[in-house]
């Protein structure tokens, strides 16, 4: 990490990097790993609760387990094609970044699902979606800096 970029504010790096089209590239992937991820979590969401039975919080959960795992390894190696960073460090820093976007979701979905009455997998879906703005900025900031 440059001494410029710990002498920065966050918000001063972040509009200057809104201005590269380098990072609405890494954006669209972003995305489209998310995407991926988004199924991945809704499906294996949508077998815990109905097929398996488990409790919403259980299987947002496992989901997340799941879905963590597959967006890592894609965003490492296409996304923000960090393969020169150590892995384990990235994906200490990847699963810090989930974990926490994750709690956000999870508020999310109790607020929806608990607190308004929203069916189980419209709930997960809506959270997942008002967490991944947390989830880029924490991984392009820190999980894959370079």
């Amino acid at each position: 990490m440059s001494a410029h970029s710990t002498t920065t504010p966050v918000h001063l790096r972040v509009r200057a990097g809104l201005r590269k089209p380098h990072n609405w590239l890494q954006l669209v992937r972003f995305a489209a790993v998310g995407a991926s991820g988004y199924v991945v979590n809704l499906v294996t969401f949508a077998l815990l609760v109905h097929a398996a039975g488990l409790d919403y919080r259980l299987a947002a959960t496992g989901a997340f387990l799941v879905a963590v795992t597959n967006n890592f390894l894609w965003n490492r190696r296409w996304t923000f094609r960090a393969r020169d960073g150590h892995r384990n460090t990235q994906a200490a820093r990847f699963l810090s970044v989930s974990v926490l976007a994750f709690a956000f979701n999870l508020a999310m979905l109790w607020l929806l699902h608990g607190r308004f009455g929203l069916p189980e997998v419209p709930a997960q879906a809506i959270a997942i979606v008002a967490a991944t703005p947390l989830s880029f900025i924490g991984n392009k900031l820190w999980s894959f800096a370079r």
